[in-house]
């Protein structure tokens, strides 16, 4: 029986990570879920939020902006629209992100334009709350 899980972190542009960890916790579109060695295979859909893993005592923490995750017994795959590890983060542009979709929050004519901006602060949030975390 393994004691480690092969955690991979992709998106369009780039290989965000490839570690082996002990637990991953990523944000299901249903729910968190956990995945530690030997879980059940599993695919499903990432909503914007918070993956963390942890290798030892030391807890990582990561921005996933949507996306799939693949749980396989010894293996989890995330394939990310967008992924940034706390690290990595530029507070100053996840400010000023979140200050740009609350004023088209605000000033949003249709519901597009709303859905649209609500995203976009959903996404300067979810950076900025991993962003903290460092």
């Amino acid at each position: 029986m393994a004691d480690k899980i092969l955690l991979e972190i992709v998106t369009p542009e780039r290989k965000v990570l490839s570690e082996s960890v002990d637990i991953v916790v990523a944000p299901g579109e249903e729910g968190e879920f956990g995945a530690l060695p030997n879980h059940i295979p599993f695919l499903c859909k990432l909503k914007v939020g918070e993956l963390r893993f942890r290798i030892g005592a030391l807890t990582r923490h990561v921005a996933i902006m949507g996306g799939y995750a693949e749980v396989l017994p010894d293996h989890v795959t995330i394939l990310a629209t967008a992924a940034e590890e706390a690290s990595e983060i530029d507070v100053m542009r996840a400010k000023a992100a979140r200050e740009r979709a609350e004023r088209r929050l605000a000033e949003s004519r249709d519901k597009l334009e709303f859905t649209q901006a609500q995203a976009a602060l959903q996404r300067a949030m979810a950076r900025l709350r991993i962003a903290e975390k460092r």
